[in-house]
């Protein structure tokens, strides 16, 4: 299991300096030092990238995601959708998706989380990564120059899909070095010490909002208080919790509102997991909720969860 440190040998991919804007990877030979962030083939494991973002950083590698958590944060109001935009989408011919995964929506694209033994449809404008990529936003508080500290994320997803990776690009702290920043993504994760699927739901979606629009500051952020019961087209009951940023305090070029959205629910294990997407709100560009509540309706159960 990735504990976050980095492999012997490997030196610690975080600057002294990091900038704090998101950087999708870029091909890189690692290494520490310098005003950059810096990319580190990792082996026996995909790439390990740890990059800025608005509010943090963002993380990608090879992992298991349990661990993959920082403390709550402090919500206030509701973030729920419009009733309008939460009812399910049209059910399709074959809603759980074929044996080798085909989109249970027409000319959509099938993400597959063989770790959770979960799948679901994205349209075809969005980028499917690797299913062995994690990515999440670290915490603006914590220390990266520490090699103790690597790794240490707020929240974060695994074999995600990413729409727009470089929606908004900037070089903020003058480093020479163009950061790009996504729209939106969404994957699954596990929901370890959930008691429920509501809990599972609530314990991880204003985290989304917090660390990757607001952080350090909560006080911009209005989540649900309980979560919705909610059915996918497939079948699968659980919870579903929204989270949104109002007035974010960031400052940048790329700097927006966020929202996210958590549908919590088990796997074919009987473990509690999570489906998770976020993205920028109040911007030209922002990704419906409508269409949001379309994706969710086709997450699905897809074999058997290779977790340990």
């Amino acid at each position: 299991m990735w504990s976050g440190e980095p492999p012997e040998g490997e030196q610690n991919p975080h600057s002294q300096n990091p900038s704090r804007r998101l950087r999708w990877p870029q091909p890189s030979s690692g290494g520490g030092g310098g005003n950059q962030a810096k990319v580190v083939a990792v082996a026996a494991a995909s790439a390990v990238v740890v990059a800025a973002c608005v509010t943090g950083s963002l993380l990608l590698g090879g992992s298991k995601d349990d661990n993959a958590d920082g403390g709550s944060t402090n919500t206030k109001a509701s973030a729920s959708a419009p009733r309008s935009a939460t009812a399910s989408a049209p059910a399709s011919k074959n809603p759980r998706g074929g044996a080798a995964g085909r989109p249970a929506v027409p000319g959509w694209k099938v993400v597959i989380n063989p770790e959770w033994g979960t799948a679901f449809d994205v349209p075809p404008d969005w980028d499917v990564k690797s299913p062995s990529l994690l990515i999440g936003f670290e915490d603006s508080k914590v220390d990266y120059s520490d090699p103790k500290n690597w790794g240490k994320v707020i929240i974060a997803i695994s074999a995600p899909a990413v729409l727009q990776e470089n929606w908004c690009l900037s070089d903020d702290n003058k480093d020479g070095r163009v950061d790009s920043n996504a729209l939106a993504a969404a994957g699954t994760k596990g929901a370890k010490g959930a008691k429920s699927t509501g809990d599972a739901a609530l314990s991880q979606v204003a985290r989304w909002v917090y660390g990757g629009y607001t952080q350090p500051d909560k006080k911009s952020i209005v989540s649900d208080r309980t979560a919705k019961p909610y059915t996918t087209e497939s079948g699968i009951r659980g919870s579903i919790a929204w989270a949104r940023s109002r007035n974010t305090p960031q400052k940048g070029k790329c700097a927006t509102d966020g929202k996210a959205v958590t549908f919590g629910f088990k796997d074919s294990a009987g473990d509690f997991v999570a489906w998770n997407l976020y993205g920028a709100t109040g911007v030209r560009d922002e990704l419906p909720d409508s269409t949001i509540m379309k994706i969710l309706s086709t997450v699905r159960l897809h074999g058997k969860p290779t977790k340990s």
